[in-house]
């Protein structure tokens, strides 16, 4: 589901739960009058149940988002304090190596913000980024080796190296955190509860002698807000819920 828009999403769910509900109604109403109030005692009993079940899914679901989102923010500071970190240690490299380096990171930084702005959708445009991203990494590491090679001071041109070496791993941590998603066999099984608990709302409404689409409306519109939150929280970079780059941007200036 990940190509298709979070709004279309929440949009097409809240449309599946008005009809169920619709459906369930109009077969409650035929049944009312063969109904005793056991079997409407007992509807009662299944919807809360389901109600519930619905809950404990759905907020296992915000959690995994919400836990993803805090990785993702947590891995753009790591990444931003390595860079940071390398930018510092330019300085104990010799001339003109050190300026060199510099003007490499400074490339670098931009180049990762760049990416930072491009959405995972955008496969082709991310998979030339992130080429451009290797080369330049291999380009920053070899000034690091030309100055090792010139001066061999492991202080010095040693902490540049490891430097460089904890800036890669970190983007390539990042990397990693951003490819993981909630699967998409809990989304189903989300939906699938969701109409069902919809379908049943409205079977026990239906089974009454008085009836009211309110409510089971208001339960649905709320349902699928949440549900748009969770998706919205599972992907960076797209929607209105994004990781805050300020420290990658404060790398900047």
């Amino acid at each position: 589901m990940f190509q298709f828009n979070s709004l279309v999403i929440a949009g097409f769910l809240f449309l599946l739960i008005v009809i169920a509900n619709e459906v369930g109604l109009r077969i409650g109403e035929y049944f009312e009058g063969k109904s005793d109030e056991d079997i409407k005692s007992q509807t009662t009993a299944i919807q809360g149940g389901i109600i519930g079940l619905l809950a404990l899914v759905l907020g296992f679901s915000f959690n995994m988002s919400l836990q993803r989102y805090d990785s993702r923010a947590g891995a753009e500071v790591a990444e931003a304090n390595a860079i940071g970190t390398a930018v510092l240690r330019t300085d104990l490299l010799p001339a003109p190596y050190s300026t060199r380096a510099q003007e490499q990171l400074d490339e670098y930084i931009a180049l990762r913000l760049e990416i930072n702005d491009t959405d995972l959708t955008q496969l082709d445009v991310r998979k030339q980024l992130n080429n451009r991203t290797s080369d330049l990494q291999n380009r920053i590491w070899n000034t690091g080796m030309d100055a090792a090679e010139r001066e061999p001071n492991p202080v010095k041109t040693g902490y540049y190296v490891q430097a460089i070496n904890d800036m890669i791993d970190a983007q390539g941590a990042r990397n990693d955190v951003l490819s993981r998603h909630i699967p998409p066999a809990i989304f189903y099984l989300l939906f699938v509860i969701f109409v069902a608990t919809a379908g049943l709302i409205g079977y026990s409404s239906g089974l009454g002698r008085k009836t009211s689409r309110a409510p089971a409306l208001i339960l649905g519109l709320l349902i699928s807000m949440m549900v748009f939150i969770i998706l919205d929280l599972d992907r960076p970079r797209r929607g209105m819920i994004e990781v805050k780059q300020d420290s990658m941007e404060a790398l900047v200036k």
